[in-house]
């Protein structure tokens, strides 16, 4: 079992090779009973899209053992690029670090996500204040309307 214990630290350009790896792995089981993993592509896309200016890395222990980016738009904040190593997954630091986040928030904006249909991690989200918004084939949208708890 892992400690919930855990740091945020910004990201920096050497991060983004890893953290493809890290996305390879977890989002594989899903993309796979999906039909839609395609082991460059999944890395690609990450690459393409990774901002270090919106991205921290999760430590335990000293540990890279995660991702997650906040990006602010205008009226709401998405909540992107959420990986944890499979070996922490299951022992209370995603809900550590979603809780972190969102404690952190300096405004009441909502957040907003995506997930992959049949995703283990809508679990998550919904435990904390997320709610369905709308979905498509491949991803459901969830919506935090308020970063506090009401």
């Amino acid at each position: 079992m892992s400690s919930t214990h855990h740091t945020l630290r910004p990201s920096t350009p050497a991060d983004a090779a890893w953290i493809a790896e890290l996305r390879a792995e977890v989002m594989r089981p899903d993309l796979e009973r999906l039909g839609r993993f395609d082991p460059v592509w999944v890395r690609e896309r990450f690459l393409r899209a990774f901002a270090v200016e919106h991205t921290r890395v999760i430590e335990i222990h000293g540990e890279a053992v995660g991702s997650v980016a906040v990006r602010r738009e205008p009226g709401e904040r998405w909540i992107e690029h959420f990986y944890l190593a499979t070996r922490h997954q299951g022992s209370g630091v995603g809900s550590a670090v979603l809780r972190s986040l969102l404690d952190e928030s300096p405004d009441d904006l909502p957040f907003r996500l995506n997930v992959l249909q049949g995703s283990a991690a809508r679990r998550l989200y919904e435990r904390h204040g997320f709610v369905f918004e709308r979905e498509d084939e491949i991803d459901v949208f969830l919506v935090r309307p308020s970063a506090r708890p009401a």
